[in-house]
This record gives structure tokens, sequence and C-alpha cells, in this order.
């Protein structure tokens, strides 16, 4: 369980995050969407102390995460950053193999090497397992550095946005694969997304955030209806139910 308690953020005048307090339970799929500048990937580099504490508390399992060692936290909760740099000369399979580095500090073992070849799979990557990140699309890298985070092999997974540069059809993949992490291996994804329908599909919770806030918290089929979008997205949109999943007509 990640508990955030009475969590507020500065970045010099501004105030980025107001007094925030949510339990994310363990298993299944959290999405924390809302417009631009919300604080949804300042939340979450909170929670991973990619960035200082400043004001409340943030725990996972119980770990406060401002005084746990880096080691251990690295065993529990894996990020996935929005800005994240690759050098350019690593394989495929040796950047995913950095996320075994909490584990073995660098040096491999047989069963990481088995876990690395599993997260290739995973993410359809093994063909791709010995090209250099610099020949990748802009959607393999994204779908390697995935695989980077989940091979780290923890409870938790933190990813900020990782449908960047995916078309629909890796998009709806990547979807499809986490979706089957949290079900068949019992993890915890916490995500940030800006498509509210693929929220809808696949997150067993939606929490939406706008201005540093939170402005509702709850399952899709509740989150997901025309007065609270609007509340998040400043316009309003009709939904419709499509296969049981509520969709946000935005376009319209």
């Amino acid at each position: 369980m990640i508990r955030i308690e009475n969590v507020s953020f500065r970045h010099g005048p501004t105030n980025i995050l107001h007094d925030i307090s949510l339990t994310i339970p363990k298993g299944g799929i959290t999405a924390l969407v809302g417009p631009n500048g919300a604080g949804k990937s300042s939340l979450l580099s909170l929670i991973s102390r990619l960035q200082t504490l400043q004001e409340g508390s943030i725990t996972i399992d119980g770990l406060p995460v401002d005084t746990t060692p880096n080691r251990q936290l690295a065993k529990v909760i894996a990020i996935l950053r929005q800005d994240s740099i690759v050098a350019s000369r690593l394989r495929v399979h040796e950047l995913v193999g950095f996320g075994r580095f909490p584990h073995g500090r660098g040096r491999l073992t047989e069963e990481d090497r088995a876990i690395v070849g599993q997260s290739l799979q995973q993410f359809d990557l093994a063909d791709l397992a010995d090209r250099f990140i610099e020949t990748l699309s802009g959607g393999q890298r994204q779908r390697a550095l995935v695989a980077m985070a989940f091979c780290q092999g923890t409870d938790y997974l933190l990813l900020d946005e990782p449908l960047n540069n995916l078309d629909m059809y890796y998009a709806r993949e990547l979807m499809r694969s986490l979706r089957a992490i949290a079900d068949e291996k019992g993890k915890t994804i916490v995500i940030v997304l800006h498509d509210i329908n693929q929220a809808g599909a696949y997150a067993d919770r939606i929490v939406a955030m706008k201005d540093g806030r939170l402005i509702a918290d709850g399952a899709p089929a509740e989150l997901l209806n025309t007065d609270i979008l609007e509340s998040v997205f400043g316009f309003r949109m009709p939904v419709e139910v499509v296969d049981g999943k509520p969709v946000a007509l935005h376009f319209r």
C-alpha cells in the first residue's frame, strides 16, 4: 500500500501540490489523469524519491520513502520517468538488464539473465534484443524502458506517461501487458496517462488532479461522467458505454 498524507510541494515560489492525501491499495492499476500542470508527475516523483519530500509523509508498505536506504527502496519500487535519457551505444538487452542492478550491483546471475529474457518477451522486444538503442524508433525505445523498469522485479511499478511515442497498436499492447502483469503477477502499477479512455479501459481506479489538487478518485465507471470530466479538463464531453467500458467522446 502507498499512503500519502498531507503532501505539499513547492518549486521556488510556485505551489505544485496542495495538501495531497491519498491511499493506493496494493495490486491493480491506478491511473493519474488531469491536464498539463496538474501535478501528476511531481506526485509520482515524490513517491519514488526522485524529488525531496518537503511537507507531509509518504510510505510504501510501511517504509517511509524519505528515510529508507536507496538500495532497499529500489527493491520495492521501480519508476520510469517521462524524461529518461539512455546511452545510445547500449544494446536493448543491456538496457533491460540495468533493471537488475539493485539486486546484483551489475553482476548478472543466470537467474537475472532469465528475468531479462522474460522481460524482453513480455514487451515484444526479443527480436530487438541485440539492436543498439540509437537504431530504435521512439516507440521501441519507450517499450525497452518500460521493460527495464519491469525487470527490476519490484511489487510497485510507477510509469510516467509510458504511452509517449507509441502508435495505437503498441499503446494498446502495452496497456494489455500492464493489465496482465497486474492480474497475473500481483503488481501494483501507478501510471500517468493523458488518454482518459486508456485509463477507463484498463485501470481499476482513476485519480484525477488539477492545479496540484485532487479533484476526483474512483472506479472508471464512477469517474468518467460528463460533470466530473468537465471539472477536471474544463469542457463538457459526452460519455458512452462500449463493451461495458465508459468512453469519453472528447472530440465532439
